[in-house]
């Protein structure tokens, strides 16, 4: 067995005055799908600096970690991670493999994981006696229902599965087939694919789609394959180009810089999101001001436009809030594990609501056990949507709901 390892890229806000200081990990993917992570990275920074990145008279770091989207590489991390007297928490990525695989570790060693991207539904439903892992996310036990309602009431009714090979792509079959069998309908067919997948292996496969009939797809993938599948589906004769509806996955690299505007006008590509933009018409005051402080103290950024990967931002700010309010409702001790025990009871009984881009949080999180099983999701079904891409490379929200309590 090949072990990887790679360096830690350490960002320090300031350096710590004193001996009273902790530090925040983010372990996440910073080279294949380098927009996400950093997108997670501002949103933890911002919300950070709100309080002057101190929390009960602790100064707080952040420390990025990049896993290239390698399982094994995520596990040497979580190690040094627990090697770390002054690590408090962990942040993850857009990848849920890393997550599936590591999970029993996680929970077992008690790892204080915050989740604002990756989606698989089984990270936060534990198998062991500890749950660890608290998720602020679309989580795809719910996902495959908004994906497949929202084609279907656009009239589509054959539609063809084109899944990524692992735990998240599998998934996602489970979760879409019985979202359509719920309305009547099933897949007219299902093919799988593997990271890296070459442009001719991708036209092979559109073969096969187009030879079922199917009038649209339903992607499950991120941004490098999204593009060779694009990109050869929009090599093909017009009229025999399908319809896309994917998974969030192609928002969290440079797809829309690759399949540019004028390419994209050339499909009908939609992608599920979370229901808030700051490209919204009418921000509430709370949302304009956390703009206004994300133009004012993070570097590269001047309009809402270039927050590039805005699911990975909006949650992880939102997260860090939960986060930094159930360190002040625990207390800190200066010691690491007593502390993270304290911080995972508090996220269970938050006592105070606290308020977020996409939604206030009362009580967003609770105890898990097997009855409880979305004990650990501080979203639901009806904080999503639909988005699809504007001319300036921006998502733009879908604005009808989906009814119903799923």
């Amino acid at each position: 067995m090949l072990l990887c390892f790679t360096p830690a890229l350490f960002f320090s806000v300031h350096a710590s005055e004193s001996g009273k200081f902790y530090k925040l990990y983010l372990d996440a993917d910073f080279t294949h799908t380098k927009t996400a992570g950093y997108a997670i990275k501002q949103g933890i920074m911002l919300a950070l600096a709100e309080s002057d990145y101190k929390i009960k008279g602790y100064r707080f770091e952040l420390v990025l970690k990049d896993h290239k989207g390698n399982s094994l590489r995520s596990k040497s991390n979580l190690e040094s991670f627990l090697a770390d007297p002054r690590a408090l928490a962990v942040f993850s990525g857009l990848h849920s493999p890393p997550l599936l695989a590591n999970k029993s570790y996680i929970n077992n060693q008690q790892i204080l994981l915050l989740d604002p991207w990756a989606a698989a539904g089984p990270i936060t439903r534990s198998k062991d006696k500890e749950n660890w892992i608290f998720r602020l996310s679309i989580d795809d036990y719910k996902a495959g229902y908004t994906i497949s309602t929202y084609a279907l009431k656009q009239g589509f009714k054959k539609p063809y599965l084109l899944l990524e090979d692992t735990g998240w792509g599998r998934s996602n079959e489970k979760t879409m087939t019985q979202a359509l069998g719920d309305k009547g309908r099933k897949p007219v067919g299902i093919e799988w694919f593997n990271w890296g997948i070459g442009k001719n292996h991708a036209r092979l496969l559109l073969r096969n789609v187009l030879s079922s009939g199917a009038d649209v797809i339903f992607f499950v993938g991120n941004a490098p394959e999204a593009k060779t599948f694009v990109q050869a589906m929009i090599d093909l004769p017009e009229k025999t180009r399908l319809p896309i509806r994917s998974h969030w996955g192609i928002t969290g690299g440079n797809f829309a810089q690759v399949i540019n505007a004028e390419m994209r006008k050339k499909i009908d590509l939609q992608f599920i999101q979370t229901r808030f933009s700051f490209l919204n018409r009418s921000l509430s005051t709370f949302a304009q001001k956390v703009l206004n402080n994300a133009i004012a103290k993070l570097p590269g950024i001047k309009s809402p436009y270039d927050i590039k990967a805005q699911t990975g931002f909006v949650h992880g700010y939102d997260l860090t809030r939960l986060l930094m309010a159930a360190i002040r409702q625990a207390g800190l001790t200066g010691d690491a594990k007593q502390d993270r025990l304290a911080i995972h009871y508090a996220l269970e009984h938050l006592s105070q609501d606290v308020t977020g881009l996409l939604k206030t949080y009362r009580q967003p999180f609770q105890p898990y056990d097997k009855n409880t099983p979305n004990a650990h999701e501080a979203l639901g079904q009806q904080d999503y949507t639909m988005g699809y891409y504007g001319n300036n490379n921006e998502v733009i929200l879908l604005t009808q709901p989906i009814p119903g309590n799923h």
